[in-house]
């Protein structure tokens, strides 16, 4: 028995519409309370739907809490949306059945169409459900991986394991300098590691808190600037010393490293390694890729007075021009005339261990203006159809691309793709020993 046909014969298109509505609305319905027992589940197990994370943009624990909170208020605010769906998708699915209803089906006709309805909602039901079960047993499992590497970050780094395949895998020493366990202890912590000072006493601390405070008096009135530094010197006055984060061999062995002038400690390109290499074999491949004339120029003498005077000469005449303000001149005007350096970051996942160059322009005259273009342009980065994200978002793009017999997916390796279109003069970079 063919029911549409037989449907559509005896009752019209119209009455073949009223089942495909009431069939739809059924699926929906069903769809929308496997929702609904997702939500619910993953509310009481303590879980956040992936759709529903949030980014937490501040490092503190006060905003993670904010977010956590705000995540459970989208969590319950879900479960209700859904709720009232299913609760209009049921007045819908009434006013279908009294549509039906009133076209008087004979009795085998009616029969024929609760069991297809019934056949498509449990239909529905068992596929949406198992995909749900699926989603809430991953989501437990990366919940429970999150909540034991939390576990992990919250221990002291006193008590980190830095022996023996960890230790290898945190600290790649190329060079021929030894290194004593203390030292491959501290290094193992991380360039960002942040020491405790032990003595608050130190210029560079005070003077630290001297600047930060200066510039935030800048852009505040008198009073205000005063009142603020008179509670900056109560605070330094009161400081206290905190605990010491790392022990007495380990300090030590900063100072060493500080000291020793054989080698280099440097970032790797990739990952949180710290890599140590001989200082001639730095300097040797740095010399290498500032020596290739299609990257790099030189220059007979510093250009950078005369890149001074031009950039004040263009800020004052946007200021004429009311197109910045008198604040906006201040910030971008050059007050500090600093070389950009350039330093390598060594590639150690690939043969050689090669260096990506990498221009610090801190304290140089375009800095500030490089700052505010990069707030300008953020909005449209990423509008582009040819943007990639990142690796993930390339492998979902390509993961429903189907390649014949006679077609090949070729990738490339890009090599100095910033430093590339445009000339970087050399008399503008100082190598960092």
């Amino acid at each position: 028995m063919n029911l549409f046909k037989d449907l559509r014969e005896n009752y019209g298109r119209n009455a073949v519409k009223d089942l495909r509505l009431l069939e739809n609305t059924e699926r929906k319905i069903s769809r929308f309370r496997c929702h609904r027992v997702f939500s619910l589940r993953a509310k009481h197990s303590g879980l956040i739907p992936t759709s529903l994370k949030l980014n937490c943009p501040i490092n503190t624990k006060r905003a993670r809490d904010i977010v956590n909170k705000a995540e459970k208020a989208l969590l319950n605010e879900r479960i209700r949306v859904v709720t009232n769906k299913i609760k209009t998708l049921e007045e819908d699915k009434i006013r279908a059945n009294a549509s039906l209803n009133a076209r008087d089906i004979n009795k085998d006709l009616s029969r024929e169409i609760s069991r297809h309805v019934e056949n498509s909602r449990e239909s529905e039901f068992q596929h949406v459900r198992a995909r749900q079960t699926r989603k809430l047993k991953e989501l437990a499992k990366k919940h429970e991986k999150s909540t034991s590497n939390d576990v992990n970050k919250s221990n002291s780094h006193a008590d980190l394991d830095l022996s023996g395949t960890q230790l290898k895998r945190w600290v790649k020493n190329l060079s021929k300098y030894k290194l004593s366990d203390a030292q491959n202890s501290v290094l193992a912590r991380g360039l960002g590691y942040a020491v405790s000072p032990d003595n608050l006493n130190q210029p560079s601390i005070v003077d630290e808190h001297i600047v930060a405070c200066e510039k935030a008096c800048w852009k505040l009135t008198k009073p205000e600037a005063a009142q603020l530094r008179a509670e900056i010197v109560g605070t330094l006055k009161s400081a206290k010393l905190p605990p010491s984060n790392i022990n007495k061999d380990e300090r030590i062995a900063i100072k060493q490293l500080q000291k020793e002038e054989s080698i280099m400690v440097l970032g790797a390109d990739k990952g949180r390694a710290t890599v140590v290499m001989d200082k001639t074999e730095y300097q040797e491949k740095m010399d290498a890729l500032l020596s290739d004339p299609k990257t790099y120029e030189k220059l007979d003498r510093d250009p950078t007075a005369k890149h001074k005077r031009e950039l004040v000469s263009i800020l004052q005449r946007l200021e004429k021009e009311d197109k910045i303000k008198k604040t906006d001149k201040q910030f971008l005007y050059p007050t500090s005339e600093n070389v950009p350096r350039i330093y390598g970051s060594p590639k150690i996942h690939k043969d050689g261990t090669p260096l990506r160059p990498i221009v610090d322009f801190t304290g140089s005259i375009g800095y500030n203006v490089a700052k505010s273009l990069a707030d300008i342009l953020s909005p449209i980065v990423g509008q582009s159809e040819h943007h990639v994200l990142n690796s993930k978002s390339l492998a979902e793009d390509l993961k429903d691309i189907v390649l014949t017999e006679d077609e090949i997916l070729n990738s490339h390796d890009v090599v100095a793709l910033l430093p590339a279109p445009p000339s970087i003069s050399l008399s503008m970079c100082s190598v960092i020993d």
